[in-house]
């Protein structure tokens, strides 16, 4: 793995929040499993550990020229 890893803190069983916008991507079957094993370890939701991991990407990205 390159760079810092994401830490993230475990969170109560109550699920909730939105006001988000929905789209639908395709990804491989071993990643979305990954993403499952990650949610389940830390009370999250799927769609939270996504939105977290994208957040990270959007905040900490550079293009190699």
């Amino acid at each position: 793995m390159n760079g810092k890893p994401i830490k993230i803190a475990k969170k109560n069983a109550l699920r909730g929040e939105d006001s988000h916008k929905i789209f639908s991507i395709r990804i491989r079957e071993d990643t979305m499993n990954s993403l499952e094993n990650i949610a389940d370890k830390t009370n999250r939701s799927r769609n939270e550990i996504i939105n977290m991991f994208l957040e990270y990407a959007v905040n900490n990205w550079e293009i190699d020229e």
